[in-house]
């Protein structure tokens, strides 16, 4: 191929993509009354091709906006995920102090209800079982005088007694230990017995012996605490009864029950460093005056 072939191959080429482009124009632009032929035909060979390439525009450009919008909402997700996460924990921190505020104005309320000096403490430890079962609770001692066998209590009822003082800390015999017992009456029918731990390894039970086989008491009665002996205030709860097997008469009823308290929730308990007085309303007579047995 000649150079001038190439020369004048090269001119026509720029001369099509002026002139093209300005008869496209000039068509474009021109009335719709004023069209020639060749303006006519010039409009019916470029439809297609204005339309697919303003087809593709619109695609690219819907494509490029989609794309930029995504990248927008994942980072507005993020965020919001973030502030999402932040405020559950904030809500998470007011339900819990709402919690705590709520059981300690019910242990405030037990304090001033208790007819006997008490001091308020910590659980600071718990022992388990391998059925998951709390055998053994440790407090602070924030409270130098107390001493072995004082009773402790908590606003769902009996917890058990100091078993021993160590150091700062204070261990816990709960009321569901073999070893544990407290004279009781049934609320309801004023029935009375007498409340053991069981011991058992696997559930938080309670036998009550001594009930007579002429007393009325009946699955669900509240057993709260007598006042016999003047060890815890009356009216104290212990423990519901669970199991009633009425016997002949002249043989004592057997009768099963489980503890009032959840040892497995408790986070604060009272205990009683003063025995109580006598003639004073109990924690559970909300303000009924009652006069306590002696011994």
């Amino acid at each position: 191929m000649s150079p001038l072939f190439k020369r004048y191959r090269d001119l026509a080429i720029v001369a099509v993509l002026l002139v093209v482009p300005f008869f496209f124009l000039r068509a474009n632009m021109r009335a719709p009354e004023n069209l020639n032929a060749m303006d006519r035909t010039i409009l019916r060979v470029s439809a297609p091709v204005e339309f697919a390439v303003s087809t593709v525009a619109r695609g690219i450009s819907n494509l490029w906006e989609d794309y930029v919008y995504l990248v927008d909402v994942k980072a507005d997700n993020q965020r919001l995920s973030y502030d999402n996460a932040r405020l559950r924990e904030a809500v998470h921190r007011l339900e819990q102090q709402q919690v705590d505020n709520q059981q300690l104005r019910r242990l405030l309320q037990l304090k001033e209800a208790t007819p006997a000096e008490t001091v308020s403490a910590q659980v600071v430890g718990k022992d388990f079982t391998e059925f998951f079962r709390v055998t053994r609770v440790i407090l602070d001692r924030g409270f130098h005088g107390i001493r072995t066998h004082m009773p402790v209590i908590a606003p769902e009822g009996v917890v058990g007694a100091v078993l021993h003082v160590n150091g700062d800390s204070v261990n816990l015999q709960l009321a569901v230990d073999a070893a544990f017992g407290v004279d009781v009456e049934d609320e309801r029918t004023k029935a009375r017995g007498f409340v053991r731990g069981t011991g058992d390894p696997a559930r938080y039970a309670c036998r009550v012996e001594m009930v007579d086989s002429r007393d009325e008491v009946e699955i669900g009665d509240l057993l709260v605490t007598s006042g016999k002996g003047k060890w815890f205030p009356r009216g104290v709860p212990v423990a519901r009864i669970t199991k009633v097997h009425k016997r002949e008469i002249g043989r004592d009823q057997e009768v099963e029950a489980s503890p009032t308290v959840d040892f497995s929730r408790l986070d604060a308990v009272l205990i009683l460093v003063s025995a109580p007085g006598d003639d004073v309303p109990s924690p559970a007579s909300s303000g009924r005056s009652v006069s306590r047995a002696r011994p």
